[in-house]
């Protein structure tokens, strides 16, 4: 009897190891196959946050996407191909001064601060008209973003009034709001917007500040800059006048001071 039970007993040990063993194979499968599935998971959104990444990489620029463009949104106050002639001053002024600017020009500057209230005050008393051509070479020596701002800016400002535009101008190139030329503050939407605040016809525009902020007339920004680089000049300032530059005496530069500057235009008007 004992040893019937004990056979008995052997075998029913066997059995429950048996089963155990079973239970322990389909437990360490179901655990390969969570594993495998999340490292499944784990790879496939590592591979989609690639594809995102390099997706972004391709990813055209605002400034790239703006050269791009098929229409062109031009401000008021402008004409030509594209909206990219600028011309202020009395339609009764015989006479253009053409003036090649770049708005993070660190001699445009020097220039403005100098001679700009000179020219604004022979415009208004309709000596000449003013021809402008926005250049944006110095974004292209550091890869920079604040020349084509400013002149999309301008643009806005523009489109509120030529007024707007010369007296915006002016407020970029002061003393008190152009940067060094190695910092590219004029990138930033709310310092073009803080210097408009300056300007009476600038200020609290609310239409303004949102074509800066939309980048409305960045495309014509890109545009404006390629006119400046089809007209062959090399430098700026550069003033013109009937195809001729207007220079300092002696010197092939832009005169710089309120007295070279009227001399030359003197002499360029009679010309």
């Amino acid at each position: 009897m004992s040893n019937r039970n004990s056979q008995a007993n052997k075998s029913a040990a066997r059995e429950r190891l048996r089963v155990e063993r079973e239970r322990q194979v389909k437990k360490d499968k179901a655990r390969k196959q969570v594993v495998v599935a999340v490292s499944v998971v784990g790879v496939l959104a590592v591979v989609g946050a690639i594809a995102f990444g390099v997706a972004q990489l391709n990813k055209p620029s605002a400034w790239e996407a703006a050269a791009d463009a098929k229409n062109v949104t031009a401000p008021k106050n402008t004409s030509g191909d594209d909206g990219t002639t600028v011309v202020i001053g009395e339609s009764s002024a015989k006479k253009t001064l053409e003036l090649y600017e770049d708005s993070r020009c660190p001699i445009c500057a020097t220039f403005e601060q100098s001679v700009g209230e000179t020219i604004a005050k022979d415009v208004e008393a309709g000596k000449y008209k003013i021809k402008y051509v926005g250049a944006t070479f110095i974004d292209n020596t550091d890869n920079g973003e604040g020349s084509k701002n400013a002149l999309s800016a301008l643009g806005a400002a523009l489109d509120v009034s030529p007024e707007a535009f010369l007296d915006y101008k002016a407020a970029l190139y002061s003393a008190k709001y152009h940067p060094q030329e190695s910092e590219d503050k004029f990138a930033k939407d709310d310092y073009l917007v803080e210097v408009a605040d300056s300007v009476d016809a600038l200020k609290g525009n609310a239409a303004f500040k949102k074509d800066v902020e939309d980048g409305t007339y960045d495309a014509w920004a890109v545009k404006m800059s390629k006119a400046f680089d089809k007209s062959g000049v090399q430098g700026t300032p550069t003033l013109k006048m009937d195809g001729k530059k207007v220079t300092a005496e002696g010197s092939e530069n832009a005169p710089m001071t309120e007295a070279e500057y009227t001399a030359a235009i003197t002499k360029a008007l009679k010309g």
